[in-house]
């Protein structure tokens, strides 16, 4: 008998996103459609303001394999914790909902194309990847923020922000129950909690489509992503990422 457990899920917070969000799930569901492994796709919805729950809704009563959750504490670190601890699949795929890295490159972050890892982490640094569309203004700010994380938090990192990763089951579970960002920086706690229990980090290269819509303030959140790597180093000192359930 076939386990209906999914080998895959694939996580996408979505705030605000009703323009965004079908064209994303089209593809989703077509690409996994073509997969020969169960899957789901968990849709966190995350206190919009706009029609985002309904078109949830309506993908739901057409797809069996999407739930969606409502998550109320506001923030992306907030949705996508709640989404990746609900999650039921043996590999659990974090994926923004502007979709700007293709949907059918998840195949690189999983067996047979990539063995032995721990977390696996979209890279528009490492050697191979391709970036598409980005203005050099946003390039070279986006390099400067992670020089800031890799001085300050993640040495060795070329790309920790890119919203594209992909976790075995019990590392998620792991990693994602001691998470006490809400907001964008939660990646960067995340992978910091992932080098002090020692897990393997794999950066993948990719193909990556900038999008102009997107949400960042780039001064706002580059100061609030400082004070929460303070944040985070003070957790370390006060033993926080010792104590959470493992």
């Amino acid at each position: 008998m076939l386990s209906s457990k999914p080998y895959l899920s694939i996580v996408i917070p979505a705030y605000n996103e009703e323009d965004r969000l079908p064209n994303t799930l089209e593809q989703a569901f077509g690409f996994l459609q073509e997969q020969t492994y169960r899957s789901e796709v968990v849709v966190v919805e995350n206190g919009s303001q706009d029609r985002t729950l309904q078109v949830v809704q309506d993908y739901a009563s057409r797809y069996p394999n999407l739930r969606y959750i409502q998550e109320p504490r506001r923030g992306k670190g907030s949705a996508i914790q709640r989404g990746m601890l609900a999650a039921h699949g043996t590999f659990r795929f974090m994926c923004d909902a502007d979709l700007s890295m293709p949907i059918t490159e998840v195949v690189r972050f999983l067996p047979p194309e990539l063995e032995g890892f721990d977390v696996a982490i979209a890279s528009r640094e490492a050697q191979g990847a391709v970036r598409y569309n980005e203005p050099v203004y946003r390039h070279l700010g986006g390099r400067a923020v992670n020089a800031m994380i890799r001085l300050m938090a993640l040495p060795g990192l070329q790309d920790t922000q890119c919203g594209f990763k992909c976790f075995p089951e019990n590392v998620a579970m792991d990693l994602f129950s001691c998470q006490t960002i809400a907001g964008w920086s939660f990646d960067v706690e995340i992978l910091y909690i992932a080098r002090l229990r020692g897990y393997r980090i794999v950066e993948v290269p990719i193909k990556w489509y900038f999008d102009p819509e997107t949400k960042l303030n780039p001064v706002r959140d580059t100061l609030q992503l400082f004070k929460d790597i303070l944040q985070i180093r003070r957790n370390h000192k006060h033993g926080v990422y010792d104590g959470c359930d493992r």
